[in-house]
Order: C-alpha cells, then structure tokens, then sequence
C-alpha cells in the first residue's frame, strides 16, 4: 500500500457536516492517505455535501464541474461525492447523469460504509451507494480525530420535527441517539490526546435520549461530561426552543465546564410564520425560554438562526422578527433568504415571496443585527473574559486568538506556551465580529 498519497476534503454545510468530513478523511489514513489542501496534487478528493439551501447547492454543483477539468488534466485523480445532496430522493441518478467523471456516490446513511466503497473504486471500479434508510449502527469508526484542541463529539443522528422549509429529516433520516458510555469513551480519549474543548453535536441535542429506558436525557449526558478530567469546555449545537427544558438550563447553569451559550434558533417572530415552519412553538413560549436562561445565568449568550420571506410572510410579520431581535438582543444571528427544498411542505405553498423582497428583508436584518452584536461587543470594552487559547491570529501572527465562553473571537498579545489553557484577557477594542485585548 503507497503511503504518500494525499487527500483533500472540501466541506459544505453544518458543524455536523464537518464532522462527517472528519469521519471520511480518517477512514482514507488506512489505505495510506494523507491530508492536503493542494488540490492539484491530490489522489482522492472528497466532497462532502450541503443541501440545506440552494445556495450550498448551486456552490457544490460549480464544484463538481470544476473538479472534471481536474479530471481531465489527471485521469488518476478518485473524486468522492458524498453527504446530504446525495442523499437526497431522486438526487443520485440526476448528478450521475450530470458529472460522470465522478467515482464514489454516497449518501449520509452509509458514510461509515467509506471504507468498502473506496476499496472498490481503487480496484479500478466506479460505485454509488445511497442507503434508503440507517442501518441499526451509530457507532461510525474512526470517530473523531485525536490530536486537536477542539473537537466535535456526535451524540445522535436525525430529526423528527419536520419543520416545514427543511430537507434535513429526510436526508439525515429520524432521532437515533448515541449510547451514553460510548460517548464518554470517545470524549476521554480525545482528552487523553490533547482536546480540552468539545461540542456536542445532533439536529436538536434538547431531545437526546429520549428513546432510552430507564430515563436519561441531554442535561444527565452534560452533567457526565463535565466530570471528565482535563477537560476545560463544552460546549452544544443546536437547541429547539420547544425541547429547551429547565432542567437543562439549571444544569449549563451549575456546569464549571458548560459554556454559557445557546444557540437558539427562532427563525421567525410571527406566530403565524412559526406556525406555517411547524416549529411547534410561540413568540411568547420562546421569550419566555430566553428569560429563563437570563435569570439564571445573568451573562448568557444566545444566538439563533432566522429566515427571512418564508410563503406569505408579509411586512407585519417581517416587523415582528425584526422586534424580536431588538427585545432579545442576540451575541450574533444566522440569517438566510428561504429558499425551496424539493420534497418540503413549504416548497409547495402558495404566496411565495419575490426576490427582491427577500433580499431587502435580508438587508434589513443583517444591518438591524450587526448594530446589535457591535454595540453588545463594545459593552464589553474594560472587562476581563476568560479565553481559551487556541493558536497564533491568521491576519496576524504576532498575536494569538481564542474564544470566550460566549463563543466571541479574541485577538490578543500572549505568550504562545499558553496555547491550550484558560487566560484572562482585557479587552481594549472591540468590532462586531472580533474583540481585541492583552493578558493581565
């Protein structure tokens, strides 16, 4: 077997996404590839999918088309077309029909089958593979790669919600959670390797386990997690409002280790959109979740996603969200146009809205919030953040960057043997984005 092979992963989407890019980059070291990001140079290339959005799609489809000149300057090159735009009903046979100089096809559902599939093609075959449903397997071999200081941790697969705009639950099929000890296992093994911050990753981490007998939800996994040695954080990825119990907000609450941030998807503020997205949830239940987390941890941070020209959001209800922002006061705001996923309820509704409105509702709010999140960051001028020390800054590699326990960036003079453990930084500066600051 040749060991100087190398792989480039080009990864769309989400942070489960990216940990699935992880899964597959890993499974190609046993047949003796190396990472790279030198695509001209590569053996394998692998792209792993987005098809939350249209626009993730019409990226990776200019990707794909790219990828044939690579073809055609190196007919040795594999490519890997893997993930939820596969995975998609009907998807397969379209791409194959549009990019045949692609080798592997594979959909969500039998990623940890990678391995078979790879060994295939370098036997000189071509295959695609996608899986109608998950097999009874969670545990997905290698897991997570040992050696970083930050690491995604999966703890369950799929979603039952069936918002209305989302493909997710029929490319990612339903809620599967990830036994207990086995995720503690992997947790401490990265720990042993040098990971000293983990996020714990599922389409609604506030449903975990609900599957289990005896009784054992999200905030009891947290509560075991926390007691790891050597780990200094967790963090967790994403929360539903309607599953967001107190339970759990007391345990983040009381957590050494449990950053204080909730990413808090509202995605609209009317009660009549919500409605029509089936987030099964109020404006009102959902303040109400957020004055919650405020009581008790006074400096939380929330952030949320929001989608804008959802079918038949009129100009009241766009107020309404743009309300919400101002009464919240969200760390930082997620923002899309919606876009039609075929095979979604909402892709068939009536009163879908232009363009140009979308656009300008999505102008609007991106302005409302970037005032927002400066005006935040710049209360934060004078006071002392702990920071997790994560490297040198990219735009500037005399200083080191990290991130609070709010998930905020940090850029800052320290000394780079910190790199790895907690410090305590004055902030001096701060931008919408980014905040500015030196160790005291």
């Amino acid at each position: 077997m040749e060991n100087n092979k190398k792989v480039v992963t080009l990864v769309y989407g989400c942070q489960m996404s990216e940990r699935d890019a992880e899964t597959l980059t890993e499974i190609t070291r046993h047949f003796g590839y190396s990472p790279s990001d030198d695509i001209e140079t590569a053996d394998l290339v692998i792209v792993n999918t987005c098809c939350v959005r249209e626009s993730a799609e019409n990226k990776i489809l200019g990707k794909i088309g790219e990828l044939k000149k690579l073809k055609e300057r190196n007919l040795d090159v594999k490519i890997a077309i893997t993930g939820c735009m596969v995975q998609q009903p009907g998807a397969l046979e379209r791409l194959q029909k549009r990019a045949p100089h692609v080798d592997i096809w594979a959909g969500t559902h039998n990623l940890h089958d990678f391995s078979a599939l790879l060994h295939r093609v370098e036997q000189g075959e071509k295959v695609a593979e996608v899986w109608q449903e998950p097999k009874a397997t969670l545990e997905i071999t290698p897991l997570a790669e040992k050696g970083k200081l930050h690491a995604n941790v999966n703890i369950m697969y799929g979603c039952d919600n069936f918002c209305t705009y989302c493909i997710v639950p029929h490319v990612r099929g339903r809620e599967r959670s990830r036994r207990p000890n086995e995720i503690l296992q992997e947790i401490e093994s990265l720990v042993d390797s040098g990971c000293r911050e983990v996020t714990l990753l599922g389409q609604n981490v506030n449903s975990y386990g609900k599957e289990f007998s005896p009784a054992y939800d999200f905030a009891d996994l947290l509560q075991q997690v926390n007691q790891i040695a050597f780990l200094l954080r967790i963090r967790f990825i994403t929360s539903h409002p309607k599953d967001l119990s107190n339970k759990l907000i007391e345990t983040v609450a009381e957590g050494e280790k449990l950053c204080e941030h909730f990413h808090l998807p509202i995605q609209s503020g009317s009660n009549f959109i919500l409605e029509r997205m089936n987030r099964k949830y109020t404006r009102e239940y959902y303040l109400s979740r957020v004055k919650k987390i405020h009581k008790l941890i006074p400096n939380a941070c929330v952030t949320t996603d929001i989608i804008v020209g959802f079918p038949g959001e009129t100009e009241e209800d766009f107020e309404q969200t743009l309300a919400m922002m101002n009464q919240v006061h969200y760390s930082q705001a997620f923002t899309f146009m919606y876009s039609k996923r075929t095979g979604t309820l909402a892709a068939e509704m009536e009163d879908q809205i232009p363009l140009d409105v979308k656009k300008r509702r999505l102008q609007k709010l991106m302005s409302v919030q970037n005032q927002e999140s400066l005006e935040l960051r710049q209360q934060m001028i004078g006071k002392m953040v702990e920071v997790l020390v994560e490297g040198p800054s990219r735009t500037n590699p005399k200083r080191l960057t990290g991130r609070t326990r709010g998930n905020d960036l940090v850029v800052f003079v320290g000394n780079l043997e910190t790199i790895g453990s907690l410090v305590n930084v004055r902030i001096n500066e701060a931008g919408s984005w980014t905040l500015i600051g030196e160790v005291e």
